[in-house]
């Protein structure tokens, strides 16, 4: 088949996919714009809260913190601490979901004393626009729906952005300045399509960035598949002893969190700038994460630590992980630029903020093209009146 006849074919699809797309790419495009500075927000918005004077003795140990607060009958249950080196830096903690099933709450703490300093704004905000971004907001969030339309949308992307290059392909090698320079000049159709095509095609290799990386968070098979290409097969996993009848087991040992904290401080030394403590929703594993001084989120060790002995149970350091490894371990800064530091942020946070643009242009190029392909109307024939 020549091309004349697979150009046409190919712009049907990515016409009708681009139809079917465009409500979904326009939401997920801006509120991915929305979340590209999240972090730098977040602190703005909680400078007043997140920062303590600095004092003489030693801040609380994470034990005598959670002891402390789950002293008052009205707190939730403690999920996560995180803890800074800076001694002038608040603690965040974070509570357990409720029965509800509703976000859990969080607040920040003195360290020192752990007095309750208040709740972070705008983190409600974030947490909406994040389920908004990833499962529309549609019940069972990562179980529902959601999760399978932004896929199956995010799927789609990657395919209007393969017809869309091929349809664009310049015929003559010195049509290509033509073929990246907007024409500002125009207006009407000739302005919607230079806008959809000239600016798709510079953004196209942030937006298959953007895709190819999201994909690992909407399948599982994608995630898998990323992890046999760019991993080391990992060790065997040892089998867990059978369980005898529910009478003879053993009673569940209380968490011992001083000894997961001695464990991580022996781990971790001074390097580290953050740590944040997961405690475990069921068993006694608990799960730690490291960040060194001016790291990305993905640039982190982690550890498992057995919370009623404080024996490491595994670690996993960020500077002994291949590249491919490093890859999987960074995807999320990846997926929203932050590997390239904060130009690298700002040129993805502006590529989702665009993306309604194409859903826009994209319509009303449909509409103009399906207008002009009607065939005209005959005129009406013109009766004369006898005597004129």
């Amino acid at each position: 088949m020549t091309g004349f006849h697979i150009k046409p074919a190919l712009l049907q699809i990515h016409s009708v996919l681009g139809l079917a797309a465009a409500l979904v790419l326009a939401s997920m495009g801006v509120t991915g714009a929305i979340m590209g500075f999240e972090d730098e927000i977040q602190a703005g918005l909680d400078a007043s809260l997140a920062h303590v004077t600095a004092r003489s003795d030693a801040p609380l140990a994470p034990a005598e913190l959670v002891a402390r607060l789950q002293a008052d009958p009205d707190a939730g249950k403690v999920a996560a601490i995180t803890l800074s080196r800076d001694p002038t830096a608040a603690v965040h903690i974070r509570f357990a979901r409720g029965e509800n099933g509703g976000r859990p709450s969080s607040v920040l703490v003195d360290p020192y004393d752990a007095r309750v300093l208040g709740t972070p704004r705008g983190e409600a905000f974030f947490a909406t626009v994040r389920r908004l971004h990833r499962w529309l907001l549609l019940p069972g969030d990562g179980n529902g729906a959601g999760r399978q339309i932004t896929g199956a949308t995010v799927l789609g992307l990657v395919i209007l952005l393969i017809t869309g290059l091929v349809l664009r392909w310049p015929r003559r090698a010195g049509s290509a300045t033509s073929w990246l320079k907007p024409q500002l000049g125009l207006s009407g159709r000739g302005l919607h399509r230079s806008l959809h095509t000239v600016i798709g095609t510079w953004l196209l290799p942030v937006y298959l960035v953007m895709a190819l990386t999201g994909l690992s968070y909407s399948y599982n098979w994608y995630k898998d598949g990323l992890t046999w290409l760019l991993a080391a097969a990992p060790p065997p996993m040892p089998k867990a002893p059978r369980e005898g009848r529910s009478e003879s087991r053993p009673e569940p040992k209380p968490m011992a969190l001083d000894l997961v904290w001695a464990t991580v401080l022996r781990e971790t030394g001074d390097r580290f700038a953050a740590i944040q403590i997961t405690l475990p929703a069921a068993g006694t594993t608990v799960r730690v994460r490291a960040w060194p001084r001016e790291a990305h989120d993905g640039v982190r060790d982690e550890f498992r630590i057995e919370g009623a002995t404080g024996r490491l149970q595994a670690a996993e350091r960020y500077a002994d992980k291949t590249a491919g490894e490093r890859v999987l371990a960074r995807i999320l800064d990846i997926h929203r630029g932050s590997i390239l530091g904060w130009p690298g942020q700002l040129v993805f946070m502006l590529a989702g903020a665009l993306m309604p643009l194409f859903s826009v242009t994209g319509v009303l190029l449909y509409v103009s093209r399906r207008r002009l392909r009607r065939p005209p109307r005959p005129s009406p024939a013109i009766q004369l009146v006898p005597g004129e």
